[in-house]
């Protein structure tokens, strides 16, 4: 299984830590509810992997960013399940939390697809 703390840990053996101050993390989840307030029940999730390709070799190639990596929980996910993990590994904050917030927004934005089950 997948998890944040296995990507931290893969990215400390591989990456050299004079570029490395701070790792930033996503952990999205399935939310008991849809964005409009109605109770859900599961997603349906996919990705265009070209699409997602091309964010991830986008956003890594930004100043002080060492690393960008993302995986996608593909299927049927239930509420609590984990659905995107993104992590971030850079030099200094100022560089790394941005990059993290447009990583997460790009994803979903371009690479992504769902469909909501609503109860």
């Amino acid at each position: 299984m997948v998890t944040l703390q296995a990507m931290i840990d893969d990215l400390k053996k591989r990456l050299d830590p004079a570029t490395v101050g701070m790792f930033a993390c996503h952990n999205g989840v399935v939310r008991a509810t849809s964005r409009s307030g109605a109770p859900a029940t599961a997603l349906d999730i996919d990705c265009d992997r070209d699409a997602w390709d091309r964010v991830l070799a986008d956003v890594r190639s930004r100043p002080g960013i060492a690393a960008v990596e993302a995986y996608l929980h593909t299927g049927r996910r239930h509420v609590g399940d984990d659905v995107l993990l993104v992590v971030v590994a850079g030099d200094i904050r100022e560089n790394v939390f941005p990059v993290l917030e447009e990583t997460v927004n790009r994803l979903k934005k371009e690479a992504v697809k769902k469909e909501e089950h609503l109860s």
